[in-house]
């Protein structure tokens, strides 16, 4: 018995722009036929047309980087960035923000999705893990080529939120093919059960004799938007440390003293705390501590770049705040993360090395009082 619904598609006109129609579809046993209904009720098939054929991969690229809203059905995106060169020396074919100022890697291919498409992606994510919200604007300014647009603006505005949102906590993974391979799918559903995002959609190119077209899609594997993970709340001091190795409670027991002598204010979440200097009802970040069981590791990261970071909260100067980065590189137990510093606590510190420490966070702690806030 056939039946007849409807589906929201991108068609083609006369100029060559692609705007979103609803289409009728008479769907028959066993096969999928698509008609458009024209004047006097008169049909005209469109046939299902292999995309690769005639078109290359950059297509597929403009049409979705043009009509951002079709890549997934949940909601829509900002694309801030295509051909997003990583630290990796990849290449991202689209980069997103969604609604929560998440990263939403896009990833496609004009023919069949296979294991090297979900491979590429999870390289990218994990150079992008690193870009604050610096980055992120670089990448932005580059793409709309306006040095003076501000993203988290831009963002709030897109999406029209009454505040903005913090960038980049969280990071998502959206594979575009023709065919997506059931070896894909599979790794997919894992990485989703594992708390890693990832979308996997299909799309299929219908051709008229005229040729207008009809683009449709379809999500084949998705998070599950029905049980959505419950946000954790902060975490208490006692919380915390109980989270932590050896290791790392003795590490983190001598930065928190050190943060209630001078004082600090210590901001806690639900993955760890920040130390902040507080002047005039205001803040800036400077540290950052996180527990074992979280995306960053048991670890400890500067924040001397990036909102609400020193470069941008505080009135230290450029060459200050590059002296304070020597200064922890220095040190030789810190790793390069994006623009900042991590300093993975995996194993216990030599009592020389924890004073280094604790004497950069001063050193860091008595330029922001010295200067100021911006």
């Amino acid at each position: 018995m056939n039946s007849i619904v409807l589906v929201s598609s991108l068609l083609r006109d006369i100029s060559g722009v692609y705007t979103r129609v609803l289409e009728t579809l008479v769907v028959m046993a066993g096969a999928m036929r698509i008609f458009q209904i024209q004047p006097k009720d008169t049909f005209v098939e469109f046939e299902l047309t292999p995309f690769e054929d005639e078109h290359e991969e950059v297509v597929l690229e403009d049409w979705l980087e043009s009509n951002p809203d079709a890549i997934l059905e949940s909601g829509s995106l900002l694309v801030i960035g295509r051909q997003v060169r990583t630290d990796l020396d990849g290449y991202i074919d689209l980069l997103c923000l969604d609604r929560q100022g998440n990263v939403v890697v896009v990833e496609l291919k004009s023919g069949t999705a296979s294991r090297n498409a979900i491979g590429q992606a999870l390289a990218y994510v994990s150079s992008v893990t690193g870009f604050d919200a610096q980055r992120l604007e670089e990448i932005f300014r580059c793409y709309r080529k306006n040095s003076s647009l501000v993203l988290a603006e831009c963002h709030r505005n897109h999406f029209g939120l009454d505040r903005s949102v913090h960038l980049n906590k969280d990071q998502r993974i959206v594979i575009v093919g023709q065919q997506i391979t059931p070896e894909v799918k599979q790794t997919a559903e894992i990485l989703n059960n594992k708390g890693l995002r990832v979308t996997c959609v299909e799309f299929k190119l219908f051709e008229d004799n005229s040729k207008n077209r009809l683009l449709a899609f379809e999500t084949v594997i998705d998070e599950d938007p029905a049980t959505p993970s419950p946000p954790r709340p902060p975490l208490t001091e006692d919380e915390f440390m109980a989270a932590l190795d050896e290791n790392g409670r003795y590490v983190f027991t001598k930065i928190l003293e050190f943060g209630k002598k001078q004082p600090l204010t210590t901001r806690w979440g639900s993955a760890g705390f920040s130390l902040r200097v507080e002047i005039n009802d205001r803040f800036v970040a400077f540290g950052y501590g996180y527990i074992p069981d979280c995306k960053y590791g048991q670890s400890f990261y500067t924040y001397l770049f990036g909102d609400p970071g020193v470069d941008i909260r505080s009135a230290v100067p450029e060459e200050a705040i590059l002296c304070l980065h020597r200064q922890a590189e220095e040190t030789r137990f810190f790793d390069t993360a994006g623009k900042n510093l991590k300093l993975a606590i995996n194993r216990r510190l030599k009592e020389s090395e924890l004073n280094s420490l604790l004497t950069w966070c001063e050193t860091v702690y008595e330029a922001i009082r010295k200067h100021g806030l911006k």
